[in-house]
């Protein structure tokens, strides 16, 4: 179980994965060794389960990035979920519970890239393609 000086520690690397032991201590109050033990029982414990980065894919050439909610047809969960890994265009997917089984989000070059993905789509099932229009979520105060 997690206490509030590991509350800190994850908060601050949220903020920035990439911060030593030093400046999460001096964030926090803690010594460089106290912030190292502490994560590593977090790893150890899964409770932190890895570190990532964020990507900017309008800058990698990807200019849409879209939610699709998929009704899968009766039979497809097993076919779709061995397949979607080698669709190179998820980059989140779960499965969830009210009419559509699948909530996923996509990045694509353009409508041209969306249509050809939603066709693959459409063998398994039922979807619904939202656009992002922007991303709010550092715009939130926590």
């Amino acid at each position: 179980m997690a206490d509030q000086l590991d509350l800190k520690i994850i908060n601050a690397l949220i903020k920035n994965s990439k911060a030593s032991y030093v400046e999460l201590g001096n964030t926090i109050g803690l010594s460089p060794s106290s912030v190292r033990e502490r994560i590593k029982k977090m790893e150890d414990e899964a409770i932190i389960k890895k570190y990532g980065i964020t990507l900017d894919y309008a800058k990698l050439g990807y200019g849409l990035e879209v939610f699709i909610m998929l009704k899968l047809h009766s039979g497809k969960l097993d076919p779709f979920t061995k397949e979607w890994n080698s669709l190179s265009e998820i980059k989140e997917i779960y499965r969830v519970t009210g009419n559509y089984n699948i909530f996923l989000k996509a990045i694509l070059v353009d409508q041209i890239h969306l249509q050809k993905f939603i066709d693959q789509l459409i063998s398994y099932g039922e979807p619904t393609t939202h656009l992002i229009l922007s991303d709010l979520t550092n715009t939130i105060d926590k």
